[in-house]
């Protein structure tokens, strides 16, 4: 990888990981973006944000009471302080030796793993034409705002396409509403929140 990683792993399973990361506002992953998770040198798993949470600590929860906070100390608190950022990652499938799987990794990455951004590249690659099978870990997920999250998705994975100049989105699309074809309540959902960034 010739990126900087952007977390580490703090604990997964072969559906998805949870990760660690220092607060940072240039550097920290939003919801729904693509992140890469390597297992060995020929094997990397692709998965994507859904939940990022700040935990509180004792000395927040005494500054959230106290009146007439300074803006020094407010600064002080996000910026010299390791505040605790987890990001929860769905894991879409996997890359071994050059080839991508619209599945789940064969095993879990490991506690202290790097994770790192996905390139635009590696993102279109990850999605080609034709192919939007991973789609379903994402539509069987629970416990997801899963419209926001294929909303952002779709943007991000649109404008990685618009280089190629695919049609990748109609696709995908399509797709969705195939799977979601007996969910009616769930599909105008997901179409409402698609066509914000459509």
């Amino acid at each position: 990888m010739n990126t900087i990683p952007i977390g580490r792993l703090l604990r997964s399973s072969i559906q998805g990981c949870v990760v660690g990361c220092k607060l940072n506002e240039q550097t920290t992953p939003h919801f729904g973006q693509m992140l890469l998770i390597p297992l060995d040198e020929h094997t990397r798993v692709f998965g994507l944000v859904y939940d990022i949470h700040i935990d509180d600590d004792g000395l927040v929860r005494q500054l959230v009471t106290a009146n007439n906070i300074s803006e020094e100390v407010i600064e002080d608190n996000r910026r010299n302080r390791n505040v605790p950022l987890e990001m929860s990652v769905l894991f879409v499938g996997y890359e071994t030796n050059g080839q991508v799987y619209h599945l789940l990794p064969e095993r879990p990455p490991l506690t202290l793993d790097s994770i790192y951004p996905c390139p635009a590249a590696d993102l279109a690659r990850f999605t080609p034409a034709g192919k939007t099978g991973y789609l379903r870990h994402l539509l069987r997920a629970q416990d997801l705002p899963l419209a926001e999250l294929l909303a952002v998705h779709l943007r991000e994975a649109i404008a990685a396409h618009q280089v190629e100049g695919s049609d990748w989105a109609s696709h995908a699309i399509v797709s969705v509403v195939a799977m979601l074809k007996d969910d009616y309540p769930q599909l105008m959902d997901v179409l409402t929140a698609v066509s914000e960034v459509y």
